[in-house]
């Protein structure tokens, strides 16, 4: 079958991955409702193109935080990468050098740290912190990523206890042993979380920010923020990004879509710092959109799933290689010659 869409990836990954696996990656929280309305809310909006324009040469590379990537197009932190593919987040992190792709490496890959940086020495890579109850062992896995060259640390803050995943529940899934060991191919092979898992921390909060600033100099982005009330309280403690997020539908159900919550955070930072987005990001017009809104860039959490799933490293490859092309086509067919022409005015999106 030729695979030439996202949703090609995701019919094909739901095929090859066991049902245990599948509803981990797929499931949101409760009802599913905020996980469908991240995809659903794009299609309420409209591009409006503008032509006679010379479109022979699109640039679609742009900066985050100072480095060039190829596209505004990442990949979001995703956890236990091996459910997918053997060599999980190893695979992923090839793709993401190949592609000059952001990656942003979660608390809880499947790989150690190490072997994902030896494997992909040039990639570009941000560190995904869970913040645990051991503050020392905070501190050390930070530490450990900057020492490594990951290049920022992102601050997951909407998870400040598990949301409810029913399929999980019913799938008996445990995350820390069963999971992992039946779903690796080699069933023999013993698979050895990176880190021990400690506790989530219930009582994180935003004078916590400050220990953080002491202790790593990397750029520091909050991952989760929803509302304008958080996206000031976000400047106002000085950190350089956000990334507009509901955890892909898996925390607090009937939250806003990532795409609307955007418009809300960006009037909110007023271009003070970087705002980004995950969540429902399907094709190359959802990449313009999003940048229409006012992101700097989108990132991509099932998806890159589905294509590790697929055929591995060429997978995650080639989802975001279409998506690039696709971006590519969006914005020469709505004028654009360079992400710089993207914006409210010369798009003005128009919601139905």
């Amino acid at each position: 079958m030729s695979l030439v869409c996202l949703t090609d990836f995701e019919a094909l990954a739901r095929q090859r991955l066991s049902k245990t696996s599948w509803d981990f990656i797929e499931g949101g929280a409760d009802e599913g409702i905020t996980r469908d309305d991240n995809i659903a809310a794009f299609k309420r909006f409209r591009l409006r193109p503008r032509y006679l324009r010379d479109v022979s040469e699109v640039d679609t590379r742009t900066t985050i935080q100072g480095e060039e990537i190829s596209a505004p197009i990442c990949i979001a932190p995703t956890g236990f990468h091996r459910i997918a593919w053997p060599d999980g987040e190893m695979s992923t992190a090839r793709a993401a050098q190949a592609t000059s792709t952001c990656y942003i490496t979660s608390t809880y890959a499947s790989c150690t740290l190490e072997d994902i940086v030896a494997t992909a020495p040039r990639g570009l890579r941000w560190f995904q912190l869970y913040v645990q109850t051991d503050w020392e062992l905070n501190k050390q896995l930070i530490q450990r990523a900057e020492s490594l060259g990951f290049k920022a640390l992102v601050i997951t803050v909407d998870v400040p206890v598990h949301g409810k995943r029913r399929n999980d529940i019913r799938n008996q899934m445990d995350l820390k042993m069963n999971l992992m060991l039946k779903d690796l191919q080699s069933p023999e092979e013993k698979f050895i979380p990176d880190m021990q898992l400690s506790s989530i921390n219930s009582s994180f909060c935003w004078n916590h920010l400050s220990w953080f600033q002491r202790i790593t100099q990397l750029p520091i982005i909050l991952k989760g923020i929803l509302t304008k009330e958080d996206a000031e309280l976000a400047v106002k403690h000085k950190v350089q990004g956000i990334i507009v997020s509901n955890h892909g539908g898996r925390q607090l159900d009937e939250s806003p879509a990532s795409i609307d919550a955007l418009m809300e955070v960006v009037t909110a930072i007023k271009g003070k710092i970087e705002v980004y987005l995950d969540g429902g990001v399907r094709t190359g017009n959802d990449v313009l959109k999003t940048l229409a809104l006012g992101a700097k860039c989108v990132f991509l959490g099932r998806p890159i799933l589905w294509g590790l799933a697929c055929k591995g490293e060429r997978g995650v490859e080639e989802v975001l290689n279409i998506l690039k092309t696709e971006f590519h086509t969006s914005m020469a067919l709505a004028g654009c010659r360079s992400v710089a022409e993207i914006n409210r005015d010369l798009i003005q999106l128009s919601r139905l």
